[in-house]
């Protein structure tokens, strides 16, 4: 006959899907009765109306089935105040440290820091932001991406996410899509109205993102920058010194000339810059024949400057490709180059 232990000890590996956290651990599992190869039992949800409620029923009766429960009888509830109160506290706890500061920004905190940014905008930025860090995801690593682009955010659209975080009290649970963790200023904009701050405000919000978001394990968290050298990247640049750049330009002559200054402000700030991409390079046509609609060089000229290299070329893609979405399939020409493109990221992050 199955027991009270074995119930529990199954189900301690099975995790919220937002917190990634033990059920048991975060003490969702309530009111377990057996009767014989029968079980029912509660799971106590952070919010009654939980996005992933689906999967978590899925995942429960998948793990009591592997120890010989043949009918499982999933209901749901909801923590009271007072319980989401106390899982706030003890995620504001991992989240932070002492002196406030977010845990993630220790030197030993083992995130990896990438800051995607441009001379100008209009260059594809953030594709190459969420492209970069799909094919990062798919490699096995684990991936945030923070749209950081607090006029422009664009994040969410580009990659078809049409929900909102998850609030436990006042931290967010970052929405997942492609298998990279989301949190954008877009989420907390009524009606796609435009945000009209200054640097203060702009530095508050960013400090909020880092610290009052849940993104539980990362790997690498990459930052989609507002083109140019403004306050987000003045303040991105004292806030995360450990972070390394990436600096888009189109073959563009002007966009090639105009990039030269954030990468001159990367240098300034003490950033190692990973490399230039020179995106929209070149048309192909069926033929094979490359037509360079934007010019040529930009991206050699760039790196020259830089004292860097390119480290990807990305050619104009079909919509067949894109297959609707700014997020290329991994078996695509351009998702592929991607994948190339991730893993000349990890080589040149570990040097």
């Amino acid at each position: 006959m199955i027991t009270q232990e074995q119930v529990m000890q199954v189900l301690s590996g099975v995790q919220d899907p937002e917190l990634h956290r033990s059920l048991v651990e975060l003490k969702m599992v309530r009111n377990v009765k057996i009767e014989e190869s029968d079980v029912s039992l509660e799971v106590v949800l952070t919010i009654q109306g939980c996005p992933l409620k689906a999967k978590i029923k899925e995942d429960v009766q998948n793990a009591l089935r592997g120890i010989g429960a043949e009918n499982v009888y999933v209901s749901f509830g909801a923590m009271s105040p007072e319980e989401r109160a106390s899982l706030t506290q003890v995620l504001k706890k991992n989240s932070t440290t002492e002196s406030g500061m977010p845990s993630m920004l220790r030197h030993d905190s083992g995130v990896r820091f990438i800051a995607i940014t441009s001379g100008k905008g209009g260059v594809g930025k953030s594709t190459v932001t969420i492209n970069l860090a799909a094919a990062l995801a798919r490699m096995g690593k684990k991936v945030g991406v923070l749209d950081a682009d607090i006029y422009g955010f664009s994040i969410p659209s580009m990659m078809q996410i049409n929900e909102k975080p998850t609030m436990i009290g006042k931290t967010a649970i970052p929405v997942l899509s492609h298998d990279v963790k989301v949190m954008s200023m877009v989420f907390f904009a009524e009606d796609n109205n435009p945000v009209m701050w200054r640097g203060p405000m702009l530095n508050k919000w960013i400090q909020n993102f880092l610290a009052n978001t849940h993104w539980g394990e990362l790997d690498y968290l990459l930052l989609d920058l507002p083109p140019g050298t403004g306050d987000v990247a003045i303040d991105v640049a004292a806030m995360i010194p450990q972070a390394k750049e990436v600096i888009v330009t189109t073959p563009h002559n002007v966009a090639s000339h105009v990039a030269s200054r954030a990468g001159v402000m990367a240098r300034h700030t003490k950033h190692d810059i990973l490399g230039v991409i020179e995106n929209m390079a070149y048309y192909e046509e069926s033929d094979g024949t490359r037509n360079y609609l934007f010019g040529r060089g930009g991206g050699e000229r760039l790196a020259e400057r830089l004292q860097t290299d390119v480290i990807a070329r990305v050619p104009f893609a079909s919509p067949v490709q894109a297959a609707g979405t700014s997020v290329y399939d991994e078996d695509s020409l351009v998702g592929e180059l991607f994948r190339s493109l991730a893993e000349d990221v990890l080589y040149k992050d570990a040097q």
